[in-house]
């Protein structure tokens, strides 16, 4: 179902999250573990770190600067620095001094472990992974196993499959087990886990640990919208239903569960997904997948020219995408409009030869415009993604008939017929009459 694989690409599109350690530990739950193996650490940087206990992050940065000036290879200086510019959002600054404190001290966990999470943040994903890896290898020390088993956690949350593609489930669940070794399992952990699971096509298991975090915290949102994730999949709409309304109790504005509730409704042909798509769509015009929903949804409605506004509008900004112009495609089919519709089809399939859409919308509109071979070509090419349906059958019956290839024709009439059980009784009337013709002959 188009709407659902749109719906998931809003709910993917938050992009990465982050748990637990955001930032790294600072030196006020660390004072007596230094990367620097100087046996003392020197009154002037104690200073500091007083400073930064109490959060008093501008005092802390003069002092620290003032001990780097003479100290300039300090590891656990250069660490504490990077913390203070992190924690005062100043983030190039914060990513030098990390990288220094590393210089100073390879096997600095915590100063991988804080760039890691800083390079994530900012969606240097390669990079953040490099650091993360790097971290999960080396021993924490002081600053205690709960911290390294955070690396492995943001591992894992790096390499859960996203929107783009990029990621490995497999390679994210084993550095969750990995986190799991060395703390207890928590509720993140157990929604991770069922993120995965889903990207692995476990919905089994999916299913098993949402309904684990339900029982313990009925109102999760996370729980919720994740189970009617997999129950929409399955197309339970009525349970997935009441599972995101329980979400929306919680956070009624939500774009993305109020694109589920949406998804829903209109899997139920329920008439309140328009409106709802319509309000979402003025609050958020520039949301492409909510657009996208909603040009689906009024295409649905029978209102194609407000559909194709839309369509056309979304490929003004996207004019290679398949998936829009197979929908534009089919909307200027409805509208009788064939020549137009067999160029934005074409288009479409020399972007990507196997949409299968594509063919089926190009086939179709050639066939009304008196072009059997153009037909049959893309018939041809339909069949190698996609079985025979009895339309495309009829596709291929009035291609031939049209060709006077004559036993053809009667083979995909017969085949046409045998697959209809009456549910297209004016074709079907049409292929009987053509055959009482054809096998006269």
């Amino acid at each position: 179902m188009r709407l659902f694989t749109i719906c998931c690409a809003l709910v993917c599109s938050s992009g990465l999250v982050f748990t637990q350690a955001q930032k790294p530990q600072g030196p006020s739950a660390q004072a007596a573990q230094s990367p620097d193996p100087s046996p003392s650490t020197p009154p002037a940087l104690t200073d500091a770190e007083a400073s930064i206990a109490s959060s008093d992050w501008k005092t802390a940065a003069t002092k620290l600067d003032a001990y780097l000036a003479t100290h300039a290879n300090d590891a656990r200086a250069l660490f504490d620095a990077a913390y203070v510019a992190d924690h005062q959002d100043q983030l190039d600054r914060a990513a030098a001094f990390y990288r220094r404190s590393i210089e100073a001290n390879p096997n600095g966990f915590e100063s991988h472990l804080g760039l890691g999470l800083l390079l994530a943040r900012q969606g240097k994903r390669d990079e953040a992974h490099t650091e993360l890896s790097t971290a999960t290898t080396l021993d924490p020390g002081e600053a205690g196993p709960a911290l390294k088993a955070s690396a492995w956690r943001n591992l894992a949350r790096l390499d859960k499959p996203g929107p783009d593609g990029e990621g490995n489930a497999n390679i994210a669940s084993t550095e969750l087990l990995e986190a799991l070794k060395i703390t207890p399992e928590t509720t993140d952990d157990t929604l991770l886990a069922a993120d995965l699971a889903e990207d692995l096509g476990n919905h089994e298991a999916a299913e098993s640990s949402y309904r684990r975090v339900l029982a313990a915290e009925p109102k999760s949102v996370a729980a919720n919208s994740g189970l009617a994730h997999v129950l929409i999949e399955r197309k339970q709409y009525p349970e997935a239903e009441k599972l995101v309304r329980a979400a929306l109790q919680q956070q009624p504005e939500d774009p993305a569960l109020n694109a589920q509730l949406a998804t829903v409704l209109a899997a139920q042909n329920n008439s309140d997904a328009l409106p709802l798509l319509q309000k979402l769509h003025a609050k958020h015009p520039e949301n492409l997948p909510i657009t996208n929903m909603l040009a689906d949804v009024l295409a649905e409605a029978g209102d194609t020219a407000g559909s194709d506004k839309l369509y056309t509008a979304l490929l003004a900004k996207n004019p290679d995408d398949v998936s829009l112009l197979v929908s534009h495609g089919q909307n200027l089919v409805r509208q009788q409009q064939y020549a137009q519709a067999i160029t934005v089809f074409d288009k479409a399939t020399k972007l990507d030869s196997a949409s299968a859409d594509a063919w089926t919308g190009m086939a179709f509109s050639a066939s009304k415009l008196h072009q059997p071979n153009v037909a049959i070509h893309a018939l041809t090419m339909r069949s190698k993604f996609l079985p025979e349906v009895p339309a495309t059958y009829f596709l291929w019956a009035t291609s031939y008939d049209t060709l006077n290839d004559r036993v053809a024709a009667i083979t995909y009439y017969h085949h046409f017929l045998e697959s209809s059980g009456g549910k297209f009784p004016d074709q079907e009337w049409q292929a009987r009459q053509r055959l009482l013709v054809l096998e006269k002959k």
